[in-house]
């Protein structure tokens, strides 16, 4: 009975630029992304895996550089007795001849660029039903040729395969209509295994039908690090056996940070923080300030965050959901008399009026936000102005 073993991998967007960020956190992801085709060989062979099989999108655009190109070509190359099977996605399209007949030029033998959807021999006794992206919108499900596709009696049927099977959004799952695809292909199409690459977080549709996720992260929806799937099939008709395997170097994560005016803000940033500091390089750290927040707090906050940032891969700071509470003592850190406290009082009144619209109230609080930062760089906290 033939058995087959291999990770499962997808959506690795080689050549992402994350603009969002500063050039030293850019470039950092750039070489983390690039690399992770050597952190795939080396779990492969670990797991005593002969083949990786990327679901689409292996390059971020139609148009990588020869650079991220042939770097990359090198690094499968490089991983002696492994194969590697590729389908492009909904970035990295075979519409974009150019870029498929350059890999297709400098293709090690170990590289399997599959741009057509028909049957290849994957191993003996194995039949591969590759999927690729035609286009950027296709307008259809790819993957509805498999059901007519036949194979030899007890060999193997794996399918691979980009697009989404759910709808995202609402993470319900549809009739398969349009450009999604049929949640049920595996069993209609007779698949052991269905690979499927768009998804950015690991995700299974049903026993037979899997997202592996990027194995970099790239993203705080997705927390955590990057994965990888090892699936083993033990024979044709066996429920298949998936694994997730931790292969990403950064972690992202999302946390929230729920305030009230009695808050000790230096203690509650404290709690939050990764437990081994030597790791914080290798991560990136949103913190959603949600609840009320006094002026000070919200100094401090922006105090927290620079002092510890350096020690991050990233870490910033969300305030839009947060509130303002003002209270009269906060005033006095501004200023007991003269302009600054007669301008601060005028605020704090504008951000209770309940005859002002929410927009102006919020403009009002605001201003003395910046107000109260503003004094407390220019003196002590409390003295005479």
């Amino acid at each position: 009975m033939t058995s087959l073993r291999f990770l499962h991998s997808s959506d690795l967007h080689l050549g992402k630029r994350f603009g969002q960020f500063g050039e030293e956190t850019r470039m950092a992801l750039q070489q983390a992304r690039q690399e992770v085709l050597f952190r795939l060989a080396e779990m492969a062979r670990a797991q005593d895996a002969a083949h990786v099989v990327i679901a689409g999108d292996m390059f971020d655009t139609e148009t990588p550089s020869e650079r991220v190109q042939r770097q990359a070509l090198a690094a499968m190359g490089a991983a002696q007795g492994l194969e590697w099977w590729i389908i492009p996605g909904n970035h990295d399209s075979a519409a974009a001849e150019p870029l498929w007949t350059a890999l297709q030029a400098h293709a090690p033998e170990n590289v399997h660029l599959l741009l057509q959807p028909e049957p290849v021999q994957m191993a003996p006794g194995v039949r591969m039903l590759p999927a690729p992206c035609s286009h950027r919108f296709a307008g259809r499900d790819l993957t509805a040729w498999m059901d007519d596709c036949s194979s030899d009696p007890g060999s193997l049927r794996i399918g691979l395969a980009h697009g989404g099977v759910l709808e995202f959004a609402s993470q319900t799952t549809n009739d398969g209509s349009g450009e999604t695809i049929a949640p049920n292909r595996a069993s209609r199409a007779g698949l052991d295994y269905l690979a499927l690459g768009d998804w950015h977080g690991r995700l299974q549709v049903n026993e037979r039908t899997h997202y592996s996720g990027t194995p970099e992260a790239d993203r705080f929806k997705h927390a955590g690090r990057g994965q990888c799937l090892l699936v083993e099939i033990a024979g044709a008709g066996q429920p298949p056996q998936v694994q997730p395997l931790e292969v990403g170097q950064f972690h992202w994560q999302e946390v929230t940070l729920d305030l009230t005016p009695t808050t000790d803000i230096a203690a509650a940033i404290q709690d939050l923080l990764p437990a081994d500091r030597s790791d914080w390089r290798y991560h990136l750290l949103r913190i959603r300030a949600v609840g009320w927040a006094t002026p000070p707090q919200r100094l401090a906050l922006g105090q927290e965050v620079a002092r510890y940032a350096p020690e991050f891969c990233h870490l910033d700071l969300d305030l839009s959901d947060l509130g303002d509470e003002h209270q009269v003592e906060d005033l006095d850190l501004i200023g007991r008399g003269g302009a600054l406290r007669v301008a601060a009082e005028d605020l704090m009144r504008a951000c209770e009026d309940p005859a002002l619209a929410e927009a102006e109230r919020q403009v009002a609080a605001a201003a003395l936000n910046r107000l109260f930062a503003y004094s407390q760089d220019e003196g002590e906290p409390g003295e005479p102005r």
